[in-house]
């Protein structure tokens, strides 16, 4: 086979593969039913960030806000921009990020400084009684854990229930998934 008949199925098939984020992403748990960290969420779709917001009205919360960068698997993000609902194996990573100020030029406003870790959400009817459940993969000196087991259903449940706009999901807060926009 001629050089440039090579070169040219090189690059066809660089393109025959899609990229990460076009890849269907799903939920991977153990055996004891943890949650395995998500890899690659800053490839998936990103829905919209948040700075400060709390459920806590403590005062030290709003002197050391944090950012939340919040990520939907691709395949998940096309269904409910189709259909309005969040479809099983749905992940919703949120990264938290300290916030910095007053560095280098900045003399005013917040800038996403150094990553905390992710936390997630995850839509599973088969496996989770309610249908969401969410996880926290930062352990509590700091450093990130591999696998995470779900919160209780009175820690993050029950309010996502309450107050959520769509299907347990604050889409209040973010114009992407707002419907309609």
């Amino acid at each position: 086979m001629p050089i440039h008949a090579l070169a040219l199925l090189f690059v066809l098939c660089l393109f025959a593969v899609p990229p990460a984020s076009a890849q269907d992403v799903e939920p991977r748990f153990t055996q004891n039913n943890l949650l395995l960290r998500p890899q690659g969420y800053r490839e998936w779709i990103f829905i919209g960030a948040t700075l400060g917001m709390s459920y806590e009205p403590s005062a030290e919360k709003r002197q050391h806000p944090k950012f939340h960068n919040l990520y939907i698997n691709p395949s998940s993000y096309r269904e409910y921009k189709k259909t309005g609902r969040f479809p099983d194996r749905t992940i919703i990573a949120m990264e938290v990020l300290t916030a910095g100020s007053r560095e280098s030029i900045n003399q005013q406003g917040h800038f996403q400084d150094k990553s905390l870790g992710v936390e997630a959400a995850v839509k599973d009817t088969s496996r989770f009684e309610e249908g969401w459940a969410y996880f926290n993969f930062i352990d509590e000196d700091g450093s990130a854990k591999d696998s995470a087991e779900a919160y209780p259903k009175e820690r993050c449940w029950s309010c996502h229930n309450e107050h959520a706009a769509t299907d347990n999901v604050f889409t209040q807060f973010y114009p992407v998934l707002r419907r309609g926009q």
